[in-house]
């Protein structure tokens, strides 16, 4: 970091800032001598790295304390590398004592400024450039003999999901031995940490060296290696600290629709849903064979793509187009991902010998028009993902040159549910256009190495966008209590990231606040809801001194620039480019940030000494950080009236709804477990008990006719109680025979299964899910209802005991109303009652217990001897229940059900009873 100039500059002049004895700054020409015998006086004393991450932002401050030993003015170059796509928000200069402070200034403006001081020999100049994954910020500063010099630098970034982990890096590069070196790494998130790891990625040398301290929602990281511990060997001089810092970690996630966090007047939403089968893909890989293509950038294109055509799913279909002046197709359409049709595919591949011009318009356009035939032709799953991912390293030098033309012929040919990803390898390639093709069409861009490490992030990028799991993700808020939401409408969600969306949130007139998010899975519609205390997070933030407390505005800040960026790269005229031009600098201004309309202004006390820090400009790169894609926005077609800004007619799977239970009348099992019978004719209630083995599977419902079967799994208490052991229902299985559906309802899980395909939530999710026009919603940590073709309605109700009970258990109760449409063959415990039986009770008396009476029932010619007394309904009241009156038969119901209840164990949950 820093270095002697002579040790990198040819001798000759160039602009800096200095000083003289008097340790007074002096801004112009500097000499750059030949390297001297003083070269190694230079002396870093401290250099620091705090970096602290609050719920995925991740603010960074590098400090290094340098000081001339020497007896002579040296001239140093203080170089640091951040993260592309981070924001510099300040940067200070300490100098003998004399402070350099930043501002955020418009770009015009900075520039004029820093004229003035320039015209008067009083300006020196600070240089960004890029790197391929980093941003080098590079200052000079000329000083005298004993002068201590302290640089500060701070930016901030979003940290990104990819492939299920979020990695901070780090660019750890002083440049020489430091007597103190720190890294100081902080963890905090509320949702919870699932793992951090520290991989070694500075080398052996300093294995073991890494201390990391772990807690349930924060981790502190720490690096701080002795001087001795620096050096490349005991007698060497130079460091060997040269690399980058990396932390990996992942957080905890129990709900399927996301974590919403709100705090500060902000809220962010979180969405990284898991256990989701992957949909099938429909992949056309485009690459570039031209003769710019020779050598290593081929053969490592060809060893990726040997290793990305092995990772196909059989559900998927692929083909492969590559192209110079001319376009070959491997197949004239798609073909499944049969093991044949890999290794032709893998043989194609390794045939290929670059040569030839670069026609990237027809190339494209042939790709198109292969996904468009397949749509039109039927071939493509409804629910599969059409895509083409592009790989190429230079500019078109063949047909269609101008690149504008190409980007509005593909968009014209991209029907709106295919995407495209583009692979820019080196830097001969236009990434800005890249960057314009992907985002205008739903994909994103990545510019990769040209060098032995292009094979590997081929394949890094692949496994990106290899296992998509959603398609048409929709965010929804209620209008009245939020505003300015970052982009809310996603074309696909991939395994392994995670969706982030934020806005304003009107916490003064709020308790809570709800989101519903809409999606497509494989071959089902989910619609899964949130819930967020808006002063949840109040008291945990406040109370960590380190928690960044407007971690939600800066995280705002950050998706709202770069959504801002991206919208302005793809604006298609003047006028609402200068519209957005102006809302991302007053967002830059606002929050204090470098954006490519604004530019850092670093002077002194007095104003009149100057320092300016510009966006790096790449001739080959676009000036817009991430590969942020826009979608539009769509309208939402399911749920609360909020969601729905418009009226738009309901498709006919959002327009079924869950039915109201609270008022029906119904049959019930709930507790140890307790049948309730209910007669709405005759006005009456019957109770008995099922008095059978844990393990033991009991058949409620068995329609043969109409494919109906409910079941349920018997569970034991932890031990008996007055020498009796309580059982009851830990897990129910439904089965609709004529639509192939099951589904598993248990105290952790609910799964829907469809043959091979399953999905599901968990208790801690509020959500829905719809395939075949069977309904399943899950209301969180409370019940579950499940609808068939608004014909057919089920509700399960889940109870919750203390973990440590030393004898209760989680346990589950059913709710059936009578109003079902069965068949006249319907049976089971109480599938038998679905036609209402006659039944009629006389002789009523006192029983042996004053409070319940006995009493002569009378049904199908048996006369019992009945009790009444009191159950419970736990609909409404999940914890205490509401009373029902009812008739007891004794005997687990003998004489009121047919046959001995041992006549309905089934041997599997989704069993029918064999002879009703």
């Amino acid at each position: 970091m820093w270095l002697n100039t002579s040790t990198t500059v040819s001798r000759g002049w160039i602009w800096c800032l200095s000083y003289s004895m008097n340790r007074r700054p002096n801004f112009g020409k500097c000499f750059v001598p030949w390297q001297t015998d003083d070269s190694d006086k230079i002396g870093i004393y401290s250099y620091k790295v705090q970096s602290t991450i609050t719920s995925r932002l991740a603010s960074t401050m590098i400090q290094s304390k340098v000081v001339n030993n020497a007896k002579h003015p040296q001239h140093l170059v203080f170089e640091v590398q951040i993260p592309k796509g981070a924001f510099i928000d300040n940067f200070t200069m300490d100098v003998n004592g004399i402070t350099f402070t930043s501002s955020i200034k418009e770009k015009s403006e900075a520039r004029k400024l820093y004229a003035q001081a320039r015209a008067k020999g009083k300006a020196a100049g600070i240089v960004r450039s890029n790197a391929l994954d980093m941003e080098n910020f590079r200052t000079e500063v000329n000083v005298p003999g004993g002068t201590k010099v302290q640089f500060q630098i701070h930016y901030q970034e979003m940290i990104r999901r990819r492939l299920s982990s979020y990695e901070h890096t780090i660019s750890l590069r002083p440049g020489r031995l430091a007597k103190h070196l720190e890294v100081d790494v902080r963890i905090i998130e509320p949702q919870g940490l699932r793992y951090v790891h520290t991989p070694n990625t500075l080398g052996d040398h300093f294995d073991g060296l890494t201390t990391l301290s772990k807690g349930e929602k924060k981790a502190h990281i720490s690096f701080k290696p002795t001087l001795a511990q620096q050096r490349k060997c005991p007698t060497c001089s130079s460091t060997a600290v040269d690399g980058n810092f990396v932390v990996q970690y992942d957080v905890n996630r129990e709900k399927a629709a996301g974590e919403l966090e709100v705090f500060n007047g902000y809220f962010i939403h979180f969405f990284a849903p898991e256990n989701l089968d992957p949909l099938p893909k429909n992949i056309l890989f485009v690459i570039d064979v031209s003769g710019s293509m020779w050598g290593l950038k081929m053969k490592q294109t060809v060893e990726a793509m040997k290793a990305i055509l092995g990772q196909l799913q059989p559900s998927d279909q692929f083909s492969l187009l590559d192209f110079n002046h001319n376009v070959r197709c491997w197949r004239d359409g798609l073909v499944e991902a049969t093991p044949s049709q890999i290794d032709e595919a893998k043989n194609y591949i390794q045939g290929i010998h670059p040569n030839g011009g670069t026609n990237i318009n027809e190339a494209l356009l042939r790709a198109t028009f292969i996904l468009n035939e397949a749509k039109n032709l039927g071939m493509l799953d409804p629910n599969s993902v059409s895509m083409i991912v592009f790989v190429s390293d230079g500019d078109p030098t063949v047909g269609e040159l101008k690149l504008t033309t190409i980007q509005k012929n593909v968009k014209q040919n991209m029907q709106d549910d295919f995407s495209l990803h583009c692979l820019g390898i080196g830097f001969d390639v236009d990434y800005d256009f890249l960057q314009r093709l992907a985002q205008e069409n739903r994909g994103t861009a990545q510019r990769i190495f040209g060098n032995q490490e292009t094979s590997s992030q081929m394949q890094q990028f692949y496994s990106q966008v290899s296992t998509p799991l959603l398609r048409n993700i929709e965010f929804n808020y209620p209008q009245e209590s939020v505003s300015d939401i970052t982009q809310n409408s996603f074309h696909n969600y991939f395994g392994g990231s995670e969706i982030v969306v934020s806005g304003k949130v009107d916490t003064q007139n709020l308790q809570h606040l709800e989101s519903i998010v809409t999606a497509t899975a494989s071959n089902a519609q989910l619609v899964m809801e949130t819930l967020a205390d808006v002063e949840e997070l109040d008291d945990f933030m406040t109370k960590d001194k380190y928690a960044d407390p407007k971690f939600t505005e800066k995280l705002w800040a950050y998706l709202t620039v770069n959504q801002l960026l991206a919208e302005r790269n793809l604006a298609p005229t003047a006028a609402l480019k200068r519209n957005i031009t102006k809302s991302i600098l007053q967002m830059s201004l606002s929050h204090h940030i470098v954006t490519p309309f604004t530019a850092m202004v670093i002077e002194n006390p007095n104003g009149d000494e100057r320092m300016l820090a510009d966006q790096p400009r790449d001739a080959k790169k676009g000036c817009c950080p991430g590969t942020l894609g826009i979608t539009p926005k769509v309208p939402d077609k399911t749920i609360p009236s909020w969601a729905n800004p418009t009226s738009v007619a309901p498709s006919p799977a959002s327009a079924q709804k869950a039915p109201t239970f609270a008022m029906q009348p119904i049959h019930t099992v709930d507790n140890d477990p307790h049948f309730i019978i209910n007669l709405p004719k005759s006005q009456k209630n019957i109770c008995f008990n099922i008095n059978a083995e844990p393990g033991k599977i009991l058949n409620l419902v068995s329609d043969a006719d109409t494919g109906v079967a409910v079941n349920g799994q018997l569970i034991g208490a932890k031990k008996q109680e007055n020498e009796k052991l309580n059982t009851y229902f830990g897990k129910i299985g439904f089965y609709f025979k004529s639509k192939g559906l099951k589904v598993e309802v248990s105290t952790e899980l609910i799964t829907l299964k469809d043959g091979s395909y399953s999905t599901g939530l968990s208790w801690a999710d509020t959500g829905s899910i719809i395939r075949k026009r069977l309904l399943v919603s899950v209301k969180k940590e409370h019940n579950v209802t499940i609808t068939v073709d608004e014909e057919m309605s089920f509700m399960v109700v889940l109870h919750r005991v203390w973990k440590n009970h030393p004898v209760n258990v989680d346990f589950l109760g059913i709710y059936i109303p009578p109003s079902n449409l069965y068949s006249s063959k319907a049976h089971g415990l109480i599938g038998q009652f679905m036609p209402e039986p006659e039944v009629s009770i006389f002789n009523e008396g006192p029983g042996q217990d004053p409070e319940k009476p006995k009493a002569t029932m009378e049904f199908k010619g048996h006369k019992l001897t009945v009790t009444r007394g009191l159950q419970k309904d736990y609909r409404t009241d999940q914890v205490f229940g509401t009373d029902v009156q009812c008739w007891f038969v004794h005997n687990s119901g003998k004489g009121f059900i047919d046959g001995h209840y041992t006549d309905y164990l089934v041997p599997h949950l989704y069993s029918f009873l064999k002879n009703p």
